[in-house]
């Protein structure tokens, strides 16, 4: 056994803020990140941001460091960390002046995740000096490529997935570059939306601006840097500690996708985790070569998946900022799937963000104590899209949505039903409003029954959706997984349903569709049916309470005769007394 590693030792006393204060203070960060949010929501046009919230703000000091970042799409902070690292490494601070901003996505030259996910950032000065950089990010329902969506699981290279942004000046002394927005939105399917959602995309980062001014001026400038420091020293020791805390040793899990995008064999994404006093290294080694598809996840993506695992499994309630780096080590072969090489394709990486999260949940999972295990859940972020000519109006629509299904049981609780899980979690987009504002109906917006993995505690249910075209003109693309793989249970429970893509279901020109398809050309009356995977179960069935059976069967969740092949007859009987 190696010499257990203590956590690093405390400062001067009179270097740590108290416990109290720094609540306050992290509270106030928050603050300022929520307010950027809300500005962001609230003043967008495209449906994907106001709606589904497919956006993330973050706040970062002068150094560069994040101090806080909204927490519902852990996998932004990927793009976010990668354009303010490209800003400094490209950018001289002594060159950077109050009023500029900065545009960018390119996975390659940027450190983003994909091309639709457009980073804006705004350098902040108070008194002259640099003091934060306040940053958002928007996924843009188009920025061009060979597909509606910008998004092919299908894709063969990143120059098919649209306009690529390096880090560009958007705005210069407060003057913003009209040319260089009319160059991005001319180059994307809805320009008039793209170019009023970057609009507000600055908009937000000066709401933010504004806010840590006000705290500079409230604090004082020594009194927050000194605040800051002990805020992200504190959150490295805490984590520190919480590793520490388990045993030494190593352990590997793998996860598998159906395919690369492109069909074929199934794909690996292997993690080990190694515990060494303090210290955690997560290694990706043996995980399969670069995808031929639109399936790899760029090295910057694959931080803000290991972060995130590390933080739900250890310290839920640790603050998300710069601190909780130090203790973790990230390792991954380049020209992997999680490490590609420049120009792979990468428009589909949030699907197997997600199955590397599976795969570290399984790794690390396995040196935490049984009574704190995770069941698998969906583990995957189904897309669909359709566009065509706006109902009203000229021009295109482009309509993009990510679909919930079912979370992994606990041995605490049932998976939650019809939820997106680990890396995006934005809203569904409500059916009055897909309706009114494009050429389609919903013909079925439910759970899916018996899609949930039986166990003592059940997985969560997947979600249908059924979408029928009602004009001419209308096209459809989806990226998915979890039609192969279903999600695995845990401690003797059973694995959840897998996932289905029909077109035209229930009629007699029903067709099964493969998990990645794109350019389907619908005729008015015709609809797809996307089923979503469901959660896998935790603990052996016949340990279930029959109280929480029978609420199963009487809310439709599952039938009779599943709940009899699953749970056995008796079970069953003694629920359906209860």
């Amino acid at each position: 056994m190696a010499d257990r590693a203590r956590p690093p030792p405390l400062e001067k006393a009179e270097h740590l803020a108290d416990p109290i204060a720094m609540e306050v203070f992290s509270s106030r960060l928050m603050s300022i990140v929520d307010d950027m949010l809300n500005t962001l929501v609230r003043a967008s046009f495209s449906t994907n941001i106001k709606e589904r919230r497919d956006c993330t703000v973050g706040l970062f000091d002068g150094q560069g460091r994040i101090l806080a970042q909204t927490d519902h799409a852990p996998l932004h902070l990927g793009s976010l960390l990668g354009a303010i690292e490209s800003l400094r490494r490209e950018i001289d601070p002594v060159d950077m002046e109050d009023g500029d901003a900065y545009v960018c996505n390119d996975p390659y030259l940027a450190g983003g995740t994909h091309l639709p996910d457009i980073t804006v950032v705004t350098p902040v000065f108070c008194n002259g000096a640099l003091a934060f950089y306040s940053a958002c990010i928007a996924h843009h329902a188009d920025v061009g490529g060979s597909v509606p969506g910008s998004i092919s699981g299908g894709a063969t290279s990143v120059f098919q997935e649209g306009i690529r942004i390096p880090l560009c000046r958007i705005r210069r002394r407060g003057e913003t570059d009209d040319g260089l927005i009319r160059l991005i939105a001319a180059n994307t399917r809805d320009p008039e939306e793209r170019r009023l959602d970057l609009g507000v995309q600055l908009a937000s980062n000066d709401c933010g601006a504004a806010m840590a001014r006000q705290l500079l001026d409230h604090m004082g400038a020594e009194n927050t840097r000194r605040a800051i420091e002990d805020l992200l020293r504190y959150t490295t020791r805490r984590l520190a500690g919480r590793i520490a805390a388990l045993p030494d040793g190593e352990s590997t899990h793998v996860a598998f996708m159906d395919d690369d995008g492109l069909g074929g064999h199934p794909v690996r994404i292997v993690a080990t985790t190694r515990v060494d006093g303090s210290r955690l290294d997560v290694d990706f080694e043996g995980s399969s070569g670069e995808a031929r598809g639109a399936m790899n996840v760029p090295f910057s993506a694959l931080r803000a998946t290991v972060y995130y695992v590390v933080k739900t499994l250890l310290d839920p309630e640790l603050m998300p900022n710069q601190g909780l780096f130090a203790p973790v080590h990230i390792a991954a072969p380049e020209g992997t799937i999680v490490r590609p090489r420049h120009p792979a394709a990468v428009g589909a990486r949030s699907i197997t963000a997600n199955k590397i999260a599976r795969a570290v949940i399984g790794a690390l999972g396995a040196l935490l104590p049984p009574d704190r295990g995770l069941a698998a859940g969906q583990d995957v972020v189904p897309a669909i899209c359709f566009s065509g000519r706006r109902p009203e109006g000229d021009g295109q629509f482009v309509y993009l949505e990510t679909i919930g299904g079912g979370a992994g049981s606990t041995p605490l609780a049932d998976g939650m039903d019809g939820v997106q899980v680990h890396m995006t979690n934005t809203s569904n987009l409500p059916i009055e409003a897909l309706e009114h504002e494009y050429g389609l109906m919903v013909d079925e917006y439910a759970l899916v029954p018996d899609s949930g993995g039986a166990g003592a505690h059940r997985g969560g249910l997947g979600i249908a959706r059924q979408v029928r075209a009602v004009a001419d003109g209308i096209v459809f693309s989806a990226r998915s997984d979890g039609h192969a793989f279903p999600a695995p249970g845990l401690q003797g429970g059973r694995e959840g349903r897998t996932a289905r893509l029909i077109h035209n279901p229930g009629t007699d020109r029903e067709e099964p569709l493969p998990s990645k398809i794109a350019g389907i050309a619908l005729a008015p009356g015709e609809s797809v049916r996307i089923e979503t995977p469901g959660g896998g179960g935790y603990g052996a069935p016949e340990a279930r309470d029959p109280h929480l059976l029978a609420a199963d069967l009487r809310g439709g969740k599952v039938s009779v005769s599943a709940a009899e092949a699953d749970y056995g007859r008796d079970l069953v009987r003694a629920a359906l007394k209860t």
